[in-house]
């Protein structure tokens, strides 16, 4: 088992990423939280409190689940996947910081509108509904694939993919009800 012995360049490599990506959630959070507060404070009305709790939980333990199935699997990453992978992991952030720097402090991890407000249909958000959706289905199969976490890929995939049906439902109804959210609609929900 790797854990024992000395890990090599390959799964340093591997768990930095993992560890950084980690670290730039955190921060996520922190800006999540003041612009969700800001909302708030301008008459924001939350949705989805539901299925936030179980979200939070499943992309924490993927963070935890992509080194644990890497150490305790003893996966190797192979260059031929994860200079590929590594570089979808790359454009996926550049994608989730164009929708959330498109969205300022509109952007928040819940599902909170300020009625009146208008949807953002500038950005990536000209293109496609969900931009942040693609990075996240995206990242949810590359980042493990970087280290061989095949599992992790698959079960994180399925379950995001029936939590994403939830959210997006819950969200384009919250933003259809309060901010002109069907002049968006000729725009594709994921793909452009």
């Amino acid at each position: 088992m790797v854990i024992l012995d000395v890990l090599d360049l390959e799964h340093i490599a591997y768990l930095t990423v993992v560890f950084a990506v980690a670290l730039e959630r955190i921060v996520e959070l922190f800006v999540s939280n003041r612009n969700a507060q800001s909302a708030f404070d301008q008459g924001g009305k939350e949705y989805g409190q539901g299925h936030f709790g179980f979200m939070k939980v499943m992309h924490t333990l993927f963070l935890i689940a992509c080194p644990a199935e890497v150490l305790l699997l003893d996966r190797n990453p192979e260059p031929w996947l994860w200079v590929p992978m590594f570089l979808v992991v790359l454009c996926t952030m550049g994608l989730r910081y164009w929708a959330i720097g498109t969205l300022g402090s509109r952007w928040n991890t819940r599902v909170i509108v300020v009625p009146g407000l208008q949807a953002v249909s500038e950005g990536p958000y000209k293109y496609m509904r969900h931009p942040n959706y693609v990075a996240v289905v995206l990242e949810l199969i590359a980042l493990p694939l970087m280290g061989g976490a095949w599992i992790t890929a698959l079960v994180f995939s399925v379950v995001n993919l029936a939590l994403l049906k939830v959210r997006i439902d819950c969200e384009e109804a919250a933003l259809a009800d309060h901010c002109g959210y069907d002049a968006l609609s000729d725009r594709p929900r994921i793909l452009p």
